[in-house]
């Protein structure tokens, strides 16, 4: 019955996404006979929010983006305009729409609504909100949420172990695709912009980004495994059921289990080695406890200049977090887990992440405390106070 329903689904989504495809393709060449300035572009001191899925990188990502000296992707350019072209033609078909009134506002309202809607207790999007730019890797069919459709395509799954599993060659080719589109971005937004970047599935090839771009920034979001890994199977759980994938099984649930070891492994192998003026680690409890005085001391640390104008916004930001509560439900059980499976297959990475530590005014902590909750806090590497 599930490969039945898979077969109808696909016969759906294969041509129009494959449709989507071709027109970014198009675009893409007519960025190179139109707007080749764009390889001239400087990716200069990107900033790049990473961690595991569900450890609050989202959140993170919407108060930097307000911060005028970043500039950010957009929902709609990440799916829709990744070419040059494409967000002018966009660009242009709005500005058109506004000077006429936004005649069609509540067409696009309820689209937008009805396709994203369902998504709001899990990750909340709407057109205009900041985004994932991972999702340009979808022309070159190597964004790891293809495994929703594409389930049994192990070159996608190996986007999950990018920097370990993924040949030079490849490698090299992404990477370089990559910055092609952050080159564009800022082509078309403000080449004296800085980009600012939010990927939790770039945990897989934070070494990449990091040869890629040497002077980058890294801001990793850090919370526990026994509440991020039930987070993200459930989030996932509505996509695989619509493609005829068992959400609940044993195939799905290990592999994403393996997935999420490298990417707390190779989150700390990797910002381990980068300096404490480029990364910074900061824990969700903390960000919603403490956001202003937090977001502070971390562009102190970064040497990110801090705008008054930013400065009074996370004032407002964190009244608003403190009485947020989030609307999404999951457990360990409905997957088939429990604390003392996940603490003994985490338990190399609940060891490195103890010995990570950061210095307050209580000295220093691991950013695991030894029960495995977060405590709060902020950190500069592996083994290093920072000086925050």
């Amino acid at each position: 019955m599930r490969s039945i329903k898979r077969f109808f689904v696909m016969a759906g989504f294969l041509p129009l996404f494959g449709t989507i495809q071709a027109l970014h393709w198009l675009g893409f060449l007519l960025d190179e006979l139109f707007f080749p300035g764009y390889r001239k572009i400087t990716v200069g001191k990107p900033v790049f929010v990473v961690g595991v899925p569900r450890s609050g990188t989202t959140f993170l990502h919407h108060v930097l983006a307000k911060d005028e000296q970043f500039t950010t992707f957009r929902t709609w350019e990440c799916l829709f305009a990744p070419s040059v072209i494409e967000r002018k033609i966009y660009l242009g078909l709005s500005q058109v729409h506004n000077r006429l009134g936004r005649p069609f506002g509540w067409l696009l309202k309820g689209l937008e609504k009805h396709v994203l809607g369902g998504l709001d207790d899990i990750h909340a999007m709407t057109l205009d909100a900041p985004e994932e730019d991972y999702f340009v890797f979808m022309p070159i069919l190597a964004c790891f949420i293809l495994i929703v459709p594409f389930f049994y395509t192990e070159s996608i799954w190996r986007m999950a172990f990018f920097d370990r599993d993924m040949p030079v060659r490849r490698k090299q080719w992404i990477m370089a695709y990559y910055k092609r589109c952050l080159q564009k971005h800022l082509y078309v937004h403000g080449p004296n912009k800085r980009l600012l970047s939010k990927n939790p599935s770039f945990s897989s090839l934070v070494g990449s980004l990091n040869r890629t771009f040497p002077d980058c920034h890294f801001l990793c979001c850090v919370r526990d495994p026994l509440k991020t890994l039930p987070s993200q199977l459930s989030s996932l759980q509505s996509g695989l059921k619509l493609f005829g994938i068992d959400p609940y099984g044993e195939v799905f649930r290990n592999r994403m289990l393996d997935v999420f070891l490298f990417y707390y492994q190779n989150l700390m192998t990797v910002l381990a080695a980068v300096p404490t003026n480029r990364h910074i680690f900061l824990r969700i409890e903390t960000l919603k406890s403490n956001l202003a005085n937090t977001i502070s001391r971390t562009y102190q640390q970064l040497a990110i200049s801090l705008d008054l104008n930013f400065i009074r916004q996370l004032q407002l930001e964190d009244a608003d977090v403190k009485s947020y509560t989030s609307k999404h439900i999951y457990s360990l059980e409905q997957f088939g887990l429990d604390e003392t499976t996940l603490r003994e297959r985490f338990a190399g990475v609940y060891e490195q992440y103890a010995s990570a530590t950061y210095r307050d005014q209580q000295g220093d902590k691991g950013l695991f405390v030894q029960k495995g909750q977060l405590d709060d806090g902020i950190s500069g590497s592996a083994g290093q106070a920072s000086g925050c």
